[in-house]
């Protein structure tokens, strides 16, 4: 299913896999906060995953464009109220 509409997309099936576990290892990079370097990285990629997923649902003209919008507030606000949220759940 998920082969099926990466190629409605235009992209090569063979890129779900690295993509999946390049997302895996971001959450854990942010989850983690052992490296903020790594931090900042995670939140790059997926920063730049959210737009060529835009760009790719514009393309395609699949009227899905607002969920990667949706995935892009989400984001910045995981990154503005992260440090926040973290430092009260840790102070539990």
């Amino acid at each position: 299913m998920v082969k099926g509409f990466f190629q409605s997309l235009g992209y090569p099936g063979y890129l779900i896999y690295p993509l999946a576990m390049a997302k895996v290892a971001g959450v854990i990079a942010i989850i983690s906060r052992k490296s903020r370097l790594l931090k900042e990285w995670a939140y790059a990629g997926f920063f730049f995953d959210v737009v060529v997923a835009a760009a790719a649902h514009l393309h395609a003209k699949d009227g899905a464009e607002w969920l990667a919008l949706t995935a892009m507030a989400m984001l910045i606000i995981s990154r503005m109220f992260g440090p926040v949220a973290f430092k009260q759940w840790r102070d539990l």
